[in-house]
């Protein structure tokens, strides 16, 4: 890939260690896919903003995340790989995620799992995931699949309806010592603690958010708390990511996320998305993915929240439809 003038090693994009080299290589991806892709291209010519006057990484426009519902959000001429959907809710409208190097997910999610966590081969990985994999397109299906080949356990694997034998796994592996992550959705996690409680020793559990429609939503103290009290555990974990993203961020407890060294996140005010939030206020969330080279690198989302001094950040909930501003945008 040649991006200005110059060949781009993808691969370089996870060998980032400090905020220059993150900026740097920020600032080239935006030159390439505001000359490569022409949605952003786009919307980068309404706001003003070209490959002139952007050089520095406060400049760079953040796309809003809804272009993914009605645009083919593309950098590059390379045909997709293949196409990620978001799950919704009833009525909404489906978000595609054209993803044209798969590869890049790949090392994405398999080097944001080590950093975080170390090797996935020491770990067990069950997956209670009901609700996407009740349907094509989930990114999060994908990278779970992938995961639970790559730990090598036996016994890892996807649950989807049967509880009783989930559970009976669940406590067998954990009094043997085995590492294991139950990573699932917020409502089939609270659906297995009604029925079965637990006192685990070796069993990160890990949220995906959301009840999916399933359930009326909970703010993140309760959910947590009945979690913690149902698995008989000290932390809930937290997965956040997005059909929309190639890369996660997660949190060891207390709702606060932290990202990988390709991935940071910006706060916007909710009046005027194109002016950054002060720390520790509430804003929108912008999200800067390093991973999404051949879609979108830097992408406004519907999501509210905060930001700490240390670059940690917290999700306090989600926009409403009365709540976006600037939506006349999505006429490009």
């Amino acid at each position: 890939m040649v991006i200005f003038g110059m060949m781009f090693n993808a691969a370089t994009i996870f060998e980032i260690t400090s905020q220059l080299e993150f900026e740097q290589c920020a600032l080239k991806i935006y030159g390439y896919q505001f000359r490569n892709n022409p949605v952003y291209h786009k919307f980068c010519r309404y706001l003003g903003k070209t490959e002139k006057n952007v050089s520095a990484l406060q400049e760079i426009p953040f796309l809003p995340i809804d272009f993914f519902k009605s645009k083919n959000v593309v950098s590059g001429v390379a045909k997709p790989e293949m196409v990620f959907t978001s799950s919704g809710t009833t009525g909404s409208i489906t978000s595609f995620h054209y993803v044209t190097n798969v590869q890049l997910y790949r090392q994405s999610y398999l080097q944001g799992f080590q950093y975080f966590y170390g090797l996935v081969s020491e770990y067990c990985i069950l997956a209670l995931l009901p609700s996407y994999l009740e349907r094509q397109g989930s990114s999060l299906v994908y990278m779970v699949d992938d995961l639970i080949k790559r730990s090598g356990h036996p016994e890892s694997g996807f649950q989807l309806n049967d509880l009783d034998s989930l559970t009976k796994k669940l406590l067998k592996l954990d009094a043997a010592g085995t590492k294991i992550l139950l990573i699932g959705v917020s409502f089939a996690l609270l659906e297995l603690v009604e029925i079965f409680q637990f006192n685990l020793k070796n069993t990160i559990i890990m949220e995906t958010g959301g009840m999916k429609g399933r359930r009326k939503e909970m703010i993140r103290e309760e959910l947590h708390g009945l979690l913690k009290e149902g698995f008989g555990v000290s932390r809930i974990h937290s997965e956040y990511g997005m059909t929309e993203l190639l890369s996660q961020a997660y949190s060891e407890g207390d709702g606060i996320f932290k990202t990988p060294p390709w991935m940071q996140v910006r706060i916007r005010d909710t009046e005027d998305p194109l002016t950054p939030q002060d720390r520790n206020k509430t804003g929108g969330i912008n999200i800067i993915d390093l991973a999404n080279l051949n879609s979108c690198a830097f992408i406004a989302t519907q999501d509210l929240g905060k930001m700490q001094a240390d670059g940690r950040f917290e999700i306090l909930g989600r926009f409403d439809n009365s709540d976006i501003r600037g939506c006349n945008l999505m006429v490009l």
